[in-house]
This record gives structure tokens, sequence and C-alpha cells, in this order.
């Protein structure tokens, strides 16, 4: 865990809803993970009692003393708001990269990424890094109304095969990612399923692929207060390997990112 004062390099705006952030970190850009996370402040002007987490969305390399990474968020209070707020040389404050990561399978090849809103985030960063590693890549968005889907021609771009659900009816399929989700196996021959989204869509993503004998690798949301592991407030539950005892985990550092079918999501 690295903290940096980084440098805004670009700010705008993608599509009604969403605003993105690139940051000048090189020592966390070089060191980050798909799944991980940073914890933010901006460098002045406010005071932040508590840093906001935010998923890192992608990083560029390139450049050595100028690599970035990049945040993709929406305004949900004060503190993203002020993070909109942002422009470019505007010094920003930040830790990371934290958590737990997904981890590349070695011997699976076909991938499918399923997001459920500004969820979709970390799985821009995980599809490039699977591409690299000569992976079949299948994404599945999901969304209550097609503003709300994240960034999807370079969604579409990023897969080999691609479906959108809305449930609206604005883009695509009109319902839920499930809706599409053992279609989407069978035809791509899915091997290993990467999900981030609402708690309700990664318990049933969890199931269907447990049912279906898919791994599933999730990316977890809690509200955080400290992000390093210390004040306790982003539990999760998970059962132990062995299924027979639940053991308290911390969001931050134990995740985001837990075997789908670990957790115990009735106790949510």
């Amino acid at each position: 865990m690295i903290q940096h004062i980084g440098e805004v390099f670009s700010y705008k705006k993608l599509g009604d809803e969403y605003h993105l952030l690139s940051i000048v970190a090189p020592e966390i850009a070089e060191a980050a993970k798909p799944g991980q996370f940073v914890n933010l402040r901006p460098g002045s002007g406010r005071d932040f009692i508590l840093r906001r987490p935010f998923s890192i969305y992608r990083v560029n390399r390139r450049g050595d003393w100028a690599a970035t990474i990049e945040i993709l968020f929406d305004v949900r209070g004060a503190g993203s708001e002020g993070f909109a707020g942002l422009r470019q040389h505007d010094s920003i404050d930040i830790v990371g990269p934290i958590g737990r990561g997904f981890t590349i399978p070695r011997k699976q090849r076909s991938c499918l990424l399923v997001g459920g809103g500004v969820g979709a985030v970390p799985l821009f960063f995980l599809a490039e890094e699977l591409r690299a590693a000569d992976k079949r890549v299948d994404v599945l968005w999901g969304a209550a109304h097609a503003g709300r889907l994240v960034n999807p021609i370079d969604a579409k771009r990023l897969g080999a095969s691609s479906a959108f659900c809305t449930e609206d009816g604005s883009e695509g399929h009109q319902g839920i990612v499930t809706d599409l989700l053992p279609e989407m196996i069978e035809k791509c021959g899915t091997e290993v399923i990467y999900a981030c989204g609402p708690d309700a869509m990664l318990a049933a993503v969890s199931r269907m692929g447990t049912k279906l004998g898919v791994p599933v690798q999730v990316a977890t949301e809690a509200l955080m207060g400290c992000g390093i592991g210390i004040c306790m407030t982003c539990v999760q539950s998970v059962w132990n390997r062995e299924g027979t005892e639940i053991m308290h985990l911390r969001t931050c550092v134990d995740g985001p990112v837990f075997n789908g079918a670990r957790i115990a999501w009735d106790e949510h």
C-alpha cells in the first residue's frame, strides 16, 4: 500500500451519469491488479474526515513518471461530488492499491464478465489483463436503463461477444443479467465467471454458476470507514472451506474479491 500525492491528468464526463478521472500515480499504477481499489482525498480545499474508496477502472503503465490510474464513478453524495469537480493539475491524496483482486486463471481460457450498473467498472481493467494472458473474454452488462450501462461501446470492443440488459428495455434485453446468463455460459463455453454489481445480482450469479459447475469470482461492495482493515465496518460473512462455519472477513483487505460460492449470501 502506497500513499501518494497525485495530480489529475485529465477529467471527462462519460455519458450522462459517469465521471472519469485519470490520476498520475506511477508506483500505484505499477503495483495495481484488477479488482483492487484506491482510497482518495482531494489534495486541498476540502476537509474529508474519511477517504473515499474507488475501484480501479483502468491502468496506463506507459510513460514511467506519468503512469496513471483511472477511476470511473457516479455522484452519490458530497464526497463523490467533490471528486467530480476536480480538473487537470489539481492535486489528490491517494492510497493504494488496496485489497485482494481477481485471480487470472491458469488453465481455464473462456472467461465471462458480468457487471451490474457502476459495478462493471473494475471489469474493464480485468478484461485487458485477461486478453493479455490470451484468454477469451465475453461480457454481460446489466443496468436499470441505458444511461447506467458503463461504456457499452468499449465493452463490445473488449469482448469476443457481448450482451446487454436493462430493466426498462431501453437497451438490449428487457430484464436482468441472470435472464441471459445460462445462454451466455453455454454459447461461450464459459469456464470461469467474474462478477461485480449489487449484492442481489452477485448472489444470483454465484448460485447459478455453482449449479452449472462454473467457478465465480465476485468483487463485493461495502461501506468502508478506514479502508485499510482497522475499523471492521466492512465485514463480509464467508463460509470456511469445509462449509461448516461462517468467518467474518474484511471486504477492504481480505476482499473485495471473494469466491462467490463461499459467501454466506443469506446472512446479508
